[in-house]
């Protein structure tokens, strides 16, 4: 549910960058800190308790999109061509 209310706010990008964190988390080759930072950040993404919270409009989810920003460039490195890839694809199925 709150991947589509995110959607709507953050728009692609936003949705993009979860996603290729996700199929990054999921790549075996991702070591596994890197992992663990994915793991985290993403469960800050969907856990219902933020920082700010996502009630407020537009503010609330910039805690999320800064968390999502941060942990892409510390994971960079471990995140290949392929993870962008699956979540282009995914994001074009769910959103057309």
């Amino acid at each position: 549910e709150k991947v589509w209310r995110v959607a709507r706010i953050l728009g692609r990008k936003g949705l993009v960058e979860a996603l290729t964190l996700f199929y990054a988390l999921k790549d075996p080759d991702t070591p596994a800190r890197a992992r663990g930072l994915i793991l985290g950040t993403l469960g800050y993404f969907v856990f219902p308790f933020d920082a700010l919270p996502d009630l407020v409009p537009f503010v609330g989810y910039t805690d999320d999109l800064a968390l999502l920003g941060v942990c892409l460039g510390v994971v960079a490195m471990h995140v290949k061509e392929e993870h962008r890839r699956q979540a282009e694809t995914t994001v074009r199925e769910w959103l057309g």
